[in-house]
């Protein structure tokens, strides 16, 4: 029994319980949200709950630092992702205007949600190992082509708010990586003549009208603005204390759309009131700073632009999120992580909490 017990403190000493307890909290006010106005979204959620967990298991069990110290190991992920990012161009259905998800039998799951995962991996090992070079222009070059690939994919789906959440990533590596202020002003320029083309040739009108829309809050409310429009007055009906389970006014009735993901945090701040928002908002800026905290203690580097790589991904979702339903950011389907349904980002996020664990605890007996 002694030994039994030694080796279950030492497989628990793999688990940032701090890391997880938080994670917890704002995947247990996703599902209260969700059981308020759809029970059916709610056990589907439950099971890939489940998944995550037996994901999080595994991992614990590998020794990834060995792992992913063989470059060819973390270019087999991310030609992986691209795979993947193929087959959804070849076989996926279109679904709210988008080819994002591969449908298998009832389940929906979103291979670009994995590339963000395999794309912080592979920058972490590229600019742990690059960033005294990084002010070679080739460097620079090279990283912008290895998220040019996935974007690229990602972009003819079309999913804008994705390839965001990319550039973003990239571009957080750079800067981390101290980038020569030179660099960053050529960046900028290329990005306003891609931008211009982006607005020319490569929006939907669909796109270009929510763009419009965050400019005049007041143009085609019952269009455009009024995924935003509802969202505020959800927010701002709620009262510091909301008003209480299944009785959100918007939420119950239908008024406020994507509920369940684009405006989750809406739905939560209806019926549980802004004090609750903002515990929420507490809880997830704790999750990036104990992220942070693991990945400076740290040993190597690659830990540590791991660390940092999540810090980036997680924050960039909450701030367009954030912005979004309070009507500062145009709606460009960025979800609010662990708190908003949806299966393959909900896995993508404990995979990367599963990964920074395992390179950040001993492993001990294992």
């Amino acid at each position: 029994m002694n030994n039994i017990g030694s080796y279950l403190r030492s497989y628990a000493s793999n688990f940032d319980w701090p890391l997880l307890f938080a994670a917890l909290l704002i995947i247990g006010a996703g599902l209260i949200t969700l059981f308020s106005h759809d029970s059916d979204l709610f056990y589907k959620q439950l099971l890939w709950i489940g998944v995550s967990v037996v994901a999080m298991v595994g991992i614990s069990f590998l020794n990834l630092k060995s792992f992913l110290s063989y470059r060819w190991v973390i270019l087999s992920i991310y030609l992986f992702s691209l795979l993947l990012l193929v087959a959804v161009y070849f076989f996926a259905p279109t679904i709210a205007h988008v080819r994002s998800w591969i449908v298998i039998g009832d389940a929906q799951i979103q291979p670009s949600e994995f590339v963000k995962v395999a794309l912080i991996i592979l920058f972490s090992s590229f600019f742990a190992l690059k960033h005294i070079a990084i002010r070679g222009f080739g460097v620079i070059v090279a990283s912008f082509v290895y998220f040019a690939l996935p974007a690229s994919l990602v972009l003819i789906q079309p999913d804008l708010g994705t390839v965001i959440i990319l550039f973003g990533i990239w571009f957080g590596y750079l800067l981390i990586s101290e980038i020569p202020f030179r660099y960053i002003g050529a960046l900028f320029m290329l990005l306003g003549v891609l931008g211009i083309f982006g607005w020319n040739f490569a929006l939907k009108d669909y796109q270009k009208d929510r763009v419009i829309g965050l400019f005049n809050p007041e143009k085609d409310p019952l269009g455009v603005n009024y995924s935003v429009i509802q969202s505020k007055i959800a927010i701002g009906s709620a009262g510091l204390l909301g008003k209480g389970f299944k009785q959100g006014t918007q939420l119950q009735l239908g008024f406020l759309p994507n509920a369940a993901t684009d405006f989750a945090f809406s739905a939560y701040v209806e019926e549980w009131g802004i004090i609750a928002g903002i515990i929420l908002i507490l809880v997830y800026v704790f999750i990036n700073f104990r992220i942070l905290m693991l990945g400076l203690s740290s040993d190597n580097n690659l830990s540590k632009f791991i660390c940092l790589g999540a810090v980036i991904m997680l924050m960039l979702h909450f701030i367009i999120n954030l912005g979004s339903v309070l009507g500062l950011l145009s709606v460009i389907g960025v979800n609010f992580p662990l708190l908003s349904y949806g299966g393959s980002n909900l896995l993508t996020v404990i995979i990367l909490f599963s990964i920074i664990q395992n390179i950040t605890k001993r492993q001990r007996g294992f």
